[in-house]
């Protein structure tokens, strides 16, 4: 399991022109299931998210997490995320998980980053095609594993 956070001033999600998430100041995190996660790696993914210390305190250093500044969440599947692009010119997407095992657990991941993060998490359509729109505040993104 991976995940790209990047520190977005606004970030919104759309499926057939309908917006379907949107936040403010906050996160947006794209997020591969991989074939073997477990619910621990979830929650552990879950706590780094909302702990991991991007946001400018008042000294202008990153030591505020999303908690802390009670910024929202923008939370996307995107198993193209886990693609191996190691050779050829087209990437192979055998070490994301099966369809079926990917939405249970990111609906998973969903429902505990909503439990732990009460100022709200946005997200859009598992499987759906989808258009996110961002506005990247740094920039600044990362990449995460639990």
């Amino acid at each position: 399991m991976l995940a790209l956070l990047q520190r977005v001033s606004e970030a919104a999600v759309r499926v057939d022109g309908v917006v379907l998430g949107a936040i403010g100041p906050g996160l947006l995190a794209l997020v591969a299931i991989e074939p073997g996660d477990t619910e621990a790696q979830l929650h552990r993914l879950a706590q780094r998210m909302l702990g991991y210390r991007i946001f400018e305190d008042d000294a202008g250093k990153m030591n505020r997490s999303l908690a802390d500044i009670g910024g929202g969440l923008l939370l996307i599947s995107q198993f193209t995320l886990a693609a191996d692009t190691r050779s050829g010119m087209r990437p192979s997407f055998t070490t994301a998980a099966p369809p079926a095992q990917a939405e249970r657990h990111f609906a998973r991941l969903l429902e505990i980053c909503r439990e732990m993060h009460p100022p709200g998490v946005e997200t859009g359509r598992f499987g759906a095609h989808m258009v996110i729109s961002l506005v990247n505040d740094g920039p600044a993104t990362f990449l995460l594993r639990p």
